[in-house]
């Protein structure tokens, strides 16, 4: 199933600054209503979490979180997941955990 995700820096800088966020040790993550029939996802690891081979892990598991627990999500929103230099050198079930965890705050599961 694929993913849609967040591309234009317009479209981040808007969820910033009107969403609400959470974060743990590992993530942050920023919700905020898209008024549509879909989410929509965007990642973002800075520099500080690594070079770009372990940026690149750290993405690919969180979006690889997101792919496995789409249905349990609910619908309409644009969500946008910053990675913490903690997050670096996690496996695949601490970001899991982590993602599920944030969305369970920002109260965006299904029961």
């Amino acid at each position: 199933m694929v993913v849609d995700s967040i591309k234009k820096n317009r479209d981040f800088v808007k969820v910033y600054r009107q969403g609400k966020s959470y974060a743990n040790k590992y993530l942050v993550m920023y919700v905020l209503k898209n008024n549509s029939e879909k989410n929509r996802y965007g990642i973002s690891v800075s520099k500080k979490v690594g070079n770009s081979v372990v940026r690149h892990r750290v993405t690919r598991l969180i979006r690889e979180s997101i792919r496995l627990n789409l249905e349990q999500f609910e619908k309409g929103f644009d969500i946008v997941l910053i990675a913490r230099n903690t997050a670096k050198g996690k496996s695949y079930y601490e970001i899991e955990s982590a993602v599920l965890h944030l969305a369970k705050m920002h109260h965006i599961i299904k029961r």
